[in-house]
């Protein structure tokens, strides 16, 4: 195991951006920046043992500074997903957040987590990087001074793993994920619809205007994006136009609600038919937000073009505009709390 370091450019405040790439003994590997606590890059064998990229990004850190790379592979915070109306009242008082997607409060507002500048100590006992950042009290805001801490690790057997940790000194909300985009063919290989995906939920949170949760959960039975046996992906965006909730997407942007807050479950699983690969996403939130890259037009890592679907988000979370939603698993935390949370993506090959 090792763990190297080189420069990634500098942000527009003048930081230089520092790249760390943590590599097992098999030569599997992952990337990640100090700006933001992006994933920017992971290498994983194929079944033939080929390593390829499968993690949609840039080269530098100008696009990701200038907040037009779709969040790919950044740390997203305090708060996951959209809280409608920007607004939310906790212990009597209402709090203002940024309204930064129709009306709405998206990833925690704009510079959400994924825009700062974290800092990074490399642990290589454990081939880990160990990414801390202090949010003041009022921050897009939000209440109270919440010091961070996310450890990315990758084991001997290529599991990525992220642990998310978090404490306050006043009630606030938390709900932190990863936005890393999957491609299991490779970054460049432009499009996921081949590949399979299962997704061990059996509600999903319905929908209205703004992909806000409506406060129902729908059997998956229901929904023409079910994805609760292997399914090739591309059959499900073939009935994008027939779903009112996908055409308002674009395609697949929905939260998949499996249940079993703080219970560890493997959630999701997706596979390569092309390459063997397989993912499975293993975590102890209630649910996972799978978003199949509908709004993607970008030019990415070696000027590859990263076109609607080039790549497919699994982010583990709480359900979205659970504030506004009080039978939603509970994304409130105190100051006698610890917020203590692990998704791993462990990989293989069939």
């Amino acid at each position: 195991m090792s763990i190297t370091q080189k420069p990634f450019g500098t942000t527009p405040a003048g930081e230089a951006v520092t790249e760390y790439t943590l590599t097992n003994a098999s030569g599997a590997s992952i990337s990640v920046c100090d700006f933001g606590g992006i994933l920017t890059k992971i290498f994983m064998p194929d079944r033939n043992g080929k390593l390829d990229d499968i993690n949609l990004g840039f080269d530098n850190v100008d696009v990701y500074a200038g907040g037009k790379s779709g969040s790919m592979g950044m740390l997203i915070g305090r708060v996951a997903n959209r809280i409608k109306g920007a607004t939310f009242d906790l212990e009597g008082k209402t709090y203002n957040l940024p309204k930064n997607n129709l009306g709405n409060c998206l990833h925690g507002g704009t510079p959400g987590f994924g825009m700062r500048m974290w800092q990074a100590k490399p642990e290589e006992a454990s081939n880990a990087l160990v990414l801390t950042l202090v949010s003041e009290d009022g921050d897009q805001g939000f209440p109270g001074r919440v010091d961070v801490t996310v450890t990315y690790s990758l084991s001997e057997n290529n599991e990525l793993g992220i642990h998310y940790q978090a404490r306050t000194d006043k009630t606030t909300i938390v709900s932190m994920t990863n936005h890393a985009y999957f491609n299991l063919d490779g970054h460049a290989f432009g499009t996921v619809a081949e590949q399979e995906l299962q997704i061990n939920a059996g509600l999903v949170t319905e929908v209205g205007e703004g992909l806000i949760p409506t406060g129902r959960l729908l059997p998956v039975e229901q929904v023409p994006y079910n994805f609760s046996s292997m399914t090739r992906i591309g059959d499900v965006l073939d009935k994008t136009a027939e779903s009112p909730a996908m055409s308002m997407a674009g395609g697949v942007d929905f939260n998949y609600c499996a249940g079993r807050d703080r219970e560890t479950k493997v959630i999701a699983t997706l596979y390569s038919p092309r390459t063997g690969r397989v993912m499975d996403v293993i975590t102890d939130q209630p649910g996972v937000q799978c978003y199949t890259g509908n709004g993607l037009h970008h030019e990415g890592k070696g000027g590859v073009h990263y076109g609607r679907y080039a790549g497919v988000c699994l982010e583990t979370q709480h359900y979205q505009d659970s504030i506004h939603q009080p039978h939603f698993p509970s994304i409130v935390l105190r100051p006698q709390d610890a917020y203590d949370t692990l998704t791993v993506y462990r990989f293989g090959v069939r």
